[in-house]
């Protein structure tokens, strides 16, 4: 679907043709397309500004029957992140227009002081995301994907950039996964039957694949994750999928959040917003996702995704504020609010990952506060992490895929707020202020001495407008934030 190809725009028939323009200066070797650039600065509604495009009908000089100059500003403002959207919204733009296919130019590395690679990768990656419709719960579909993608490349590159072409589309399939699952209706992803979709792509990548029941849970003790699940008539779920390579230098393991749906239980969330509770799921989506990514791509480190799924629900079976319950850790825990319940799943989870699979360290992904939200917004997530080695290459991966990251602190003195009079510790603070700070705090108790990195996606794992190169619904936040991680240990 996605192909590297040389176009001669002049000779060879092309239904449509994107082409980046900048607005003070020229992208383009070829003739034809500076040319074209020039046609389309010359109107007085195109100036090449950011966002802006033209839609151009058999231009001149050239075969293609029409042509989608779309501007991406000054040039020295561009990036990896601004080829992306023009690749994504063209492929939105194409789509919108019940097109098939659509063939992007691709600018020069020099002018934009960017390695080809890098160029290669951002169109690639925002032509392919975009190129995503989730509409299994319409009786006809909207739109439909387009059924090619083409990228300018000469012969050289062609084949400089095969194996590019091959991660990026497994990656970006691997997204695609992760949306359909967090936008999926809570109805049919309950624990059990979100358990058997995740485990049923595993397998077909071959990973090693096991599901811990409640039967399990409660023999081994997974108190905090049965807890949260005890009101629920859809009981938990533990899904452990395990990518192990023959020489193996490390072992990572990656904890995902999934609660299938968050009513808040008994301390009951408010009507607004209780439909997205759905999305709670999010870091276990990007855990399985990037496991499927991992098993394709074949690095040398050893991959463990571990996926707690409960329903928080409310109901006569419910925990309540106040109950005092024993997590698989060992460590008693004060329910000082039943809608903090991620942690509790997340506890049980990274405890029996570090007891069990000894890993060098443990990286969680959680939709857990709503405080975080308050503090970056809805496009970043909150890093949280005592480590600095992790920090730095979580860093460097959320720059490189621009799934942008923040690193807020872990306060020694604030782990005074989590103190229980009668248990271990207490799963809510006793302020109402730093909340996704004591969320962290309380999740480091279960890291134990193990290097261990906090992520809160609660902001960017859902979108109700999408972007140029993501619609409405899940994001698949995490997936390439965690697979270019893994890759460059």
């Amino acid at each position: 679907m996605l192909e590297l190809k040389t176009i001669d725009a002049k000779k060879q028939r092309v239904a449509t043709l994107a082409v980046p323009v900048c607005q003070d200066g020229d992208l383009h070797t070829k003739k034809a397309i500076q040319a074209l650039c020039a046609t389309g600065l010359a109107l007085p509604e195109f100036s090449g500004e950011k966002g802006q495009s033209i839609m151009l009908y058999d231009p001149p000089g050239l075969a293609c029957r029409r042509a989608i100059l779309f501007g991406l500003g000054k040039m020295e403002q561009v990036d990896g992140e601004r080829l992306r959207h023009f690749a994504g919204a063209c492929v939105k733009q194409v789509i919108d227009k019940e097109l098939t296919e659509v063939a992007l130019a691709t600018p020069s590395a020099g002018p934009l002081g960017m390695d080809k690679a890098h160029v290669f990768s951002a169109l690639m990656e925002g032509a392919l995301l975009a190129n995503h419709r989730y509409d299994a719960y319409r009786s006809e579909p909207k739109k439909t994907a387009l059924k090619k993608i083409q990228l300018d490349a000469t012969a050289g590159e062609r084949k400089r950039f095969r194996a590019l072409r091959q991660q990026t589309t497994v990656i970006c399939a691997a997204v695609h996964q992760a949306r359909e699952w967090v936008s999926m209706p809570a109805n049919d992803k309950r624990p059990q039957e979100l358990a058997d979709r995740m485990t049923a792509a595993a397998r077909k990548v071959k990973l090693k694949v096991q599901v811990l029941k409640e039967t399990t849970l409660a023999q081994k003790r997974f108190g905090a994750l049965l807890a949260v699940g005890q009101g629920s008539t859809s009981p938990p779920r533990l899904v452990v999928l395990s990518y192990n390579p023959a020489k193996a230098k490390r072992t990572i393991a990656l904890v995902g959040k999934g609660v299938t749906f968050d009513t808040g239980g008994t301390n009951l969330k408010p009507t607004t917003g209780l439909g997205d509770m759905k999305t709670d799921m999010a870091g276990s989506a990007a855990v399985a996702a990037t496991l499927l990514t991992v098993a394709q791509l074949k690095p040398d480190t050893r991959v463990i995704g571990l996926m707690p799924l409960a329903e928080n629900m409310l109901s006569g079976n419910a925990i309540r504020p106040g109950d005092i319950i024993t997590a698989y850790s060992g460590k008693t825990i004060e329910i000082g609010n039943t809608d903090a319940e991620g942690r509790l799943i997340m506890a049980d989870a990274m405890a029996y990952a570090i007891e069990t699979f000894k890993p060098d360290a443990v990286i969680d992904m959680a939709t857990l506060t709503g405080a975080c939200v308050v503090a970056l917004g809805e496009k970043l997530a909150g890093l949280f992490t005592p480590n600095e080695e992790i920090a730095d290459a979580i860093l460097a991966a959320s720059r490189h895929t621009h799934e942008r990251c923040w690193r807020l602190p872990l306060p020694e003195d604030y782990k005074e707020l989590l103190k229980s009079d009668l248990a271990d510790t207490s799963n809510m603070s006793s302020s109402r202020w730093g909340g996704a700070i004591t969320a962290a705090l309380f999740l480091q108790q279960f890291a134990g001495d193990t290097p261990w990195a906090h992520i809160d996606i609660a902001g960017p794992a859902s979108s109700k407008k999408g972007n140029a190169y993501c619609g409405p619904g899940g994001t698949g936040f995490g997936v390439r934030l965690l697979t270019d991680f893994i890759m460059n240990l």
